[in-house]
């Protein structure tokens, strides 16, 4: 190993530079490349892909990962201060990022660089950071699922995303429909020479509620399923041939997705097409070695599942645990802000959680 930086970092100056770069989705280059510099002084093992970051202290086969991301959503109208320049004022922290994820990213970061500052690395294991492109951007790329090919294999991960540092051990996952309703085209004027699809719409709607999802999971509950848009003819005076809505459905551990597309296929007089399906549910069991580690490092923080999906989606097939600094609530918002004195928090949480999830081994 290389040697180490003599000079600690201190993850809310560290927060403060990243959150200087407005880092859209898409637009990562100029903040990896900051990453990159810094975690390079410290002298710890680092991989660039593309504008992916990870870095590591250990070498041995057991891999602990701590995963956030780098890019932000524009910012919304209102917000107190310039989004990217951060305002610290009575113990708060502003700026676009400051929640949704850089607190995160800066406490992980500052808490494997004091760990190799320590000295301190697993036996025969490896904590990797890994800091990620497109988790905002909800397209076909995604950071953390085009930096694993270049990992080691994962035993367990940490996803860091705003939870006022409760641990989340369930997400729901995102399972979007569309169904279309087929029928004949004709004259307004001549309507029974043609077949209305709109009512044939209409049926396939009631069909669709009747379909039960009854099973739970304890901490999301049972899956839902909503139409969110519905559209429908093409002219005022023409017998729609065609009329397609969507369903979106917020899937819990306790279906796969292809239960629920078979089930809704079943009941429905329709065709019903899989338009998206990659954002899978996911779940940890509450005696897997990484949720332990993280209720001894945050003893009494009450486990809970969340509704929002993150990029743990891309680490599904390893037992996760979602938590970080800040809450929830204000990610997206013009009053997105953090407490600083939690920022520093979240460093020692992820020190003891790493250290204890090893001693667990």
């Amino acid at each position: 190993m290389a040697s180490h930086s003599t000079t600690p970092t201190d993850a809310v100056d560290l927060l403060k530079d990243l959150i200087r770069f407005p880092s859209l989705t898409g637009e990562e280059s100029e903040i990896a490349d900051f990453v990159e510099r810094h975690v390079r002084r410290a002298g710890v093992d680092l991989l660039r892909h593309e504008n992916n970051v990870a870095f590591a202290i250990g070498d041995g086969d057991d891999a602990l990962f701590l995963n956030s991301h780098l890019d932000v959503v524009p910012p919304a109208d209102g917000h107190p201060y310039d989004p990217f320049e951060p305002v610290e004022a009575d113990g708060t922290l502003y700026g676009r990022g400051s929640v949704d994820a850089k607190a995160s990213g800066a406490a992980m970061t500052a808490a494997l660089l004091s760990l190799a500052e320590s000295g301190w690395t697993p036996n025969d294991g490896r904590v990797i950071v890994g800091l990620t492109t497109h988790e905002e951007g909800g397209g076909n790329t995604n950071g953390v699922q085009d930096l694993r090919p270049h990992l080691p294999s994962l035993s367990a991960a940490v996803v860091g995303e705003p939870t006022a540092l409760r641990p989340c051990v369930a997400q729901k996952g995102l399972l979007i429909l569309k169904v279309h309703a087929r029928g004949e085209a004709a004259h307004a004027g001549r309507p029974h020479l043609g077949t209305n699809a709109i009512p044939a719409a209409m049926t396939a709607l009631r069909q669709l509620n009747e379909v039960s999802l009854n099973r739970t999971d304890p901490y999301l509950g049972a899956p839902t399923k909503t139409v969110t848009t519905i559209d429908g003819g093409d002219a005022h005076n023409v017998v729609p041939e065609h009329c397609v809505f969507t369903v979106d459905c917020r899937t819990t551990p306790a279906y796969t997705h292809a239960e629920i597309v078979e089930a809704v296929r079943e009941a429905v007089d329709a065709e019903v097409q899989v338009h998206s399906d990659r954002l899978v549910p996911c779940a940890t069991p509450m005696d897997a070695r990484i949720v332990r580690a993280v209720q001894s490092a945050r003893a009494g923080a009450e486990p809970f599942g969340s509704p929002t999906s993150s990029d743990w989606v891309f680490l599904h097939d390893v037992p996760a645990v979602k938590m970080g600094p800040g809450p929830s609530h204000r990610s997206h918002t013009a009053e997105e802000r953090i407490d600083v004195s939690e920022v520093r928090a979240a460093v020692e949480v992820y020190q003891a959680l790493v250290q204890t999830y090893f001693s667990l081994g």
